[in-house]
């Protein structure tokens, strides 16, 4: 079977996350800065065989458009152009940057550490993913 790729997009970076070729556990992957991503998930298709990309929607509490939500979607239009074969699933992305904070303090990532905002984003991306293996 195939893997998925969770994707949460950002203005500065984007965080990756992959799942396992059963599509049970997302793991996070890497940070990449975000001119780089669709060099990244080229080679990425290349390497691995993909079925799927999960991208995090931005969302207000109220369920409204955020400040991200048009880069986002601009995001997703150009993927789907350039992978036009692999299907685009969209994640409600609420408070997974809270929960990927929560989580790292939880690990008893060291202070220095946990101020690496690319940790956050990867693990935001696998959070986003793993939301949707739950629901699949």
């Amino acid at each position: 079977m195939a893997k998925a790729i969770g994707i949460d997009y950002g203005k500065k970076r984007v965080g990756i996350a992959i799942t396992d070729s059963l599509q049970m556990i997302a793991s996070a992957l890497t940070t990449i800065d975000t001119p780089n991503i669709f060099t990244f998930l080229k080679d990425l298709i290349e390497k691995e065989e993909i079925d799927c990309f999960v991208v995090g929607e931005p969302k207000n509490l109220d369920g409204s458009s955020t400040d991200s939500t048009e880069m986002t979607e601009k995001f997703v239009e150009k993927l789907s152009k350039k992978h036009p074969q692999i299907p685009i699933e969209r994640i409600d992305e609420r408070f997974t940057s809270k929960i990927a904070k929560q989580s790292i303090l939880d690990a008893g990532i060291k202070k220095m550490k946990r101020r690496d905002k690319s940790l956050i984003d990867k693990v935001s991306a696998a959070i986003i993913l793993q939301s949707y293996l739950d629901a699949k």
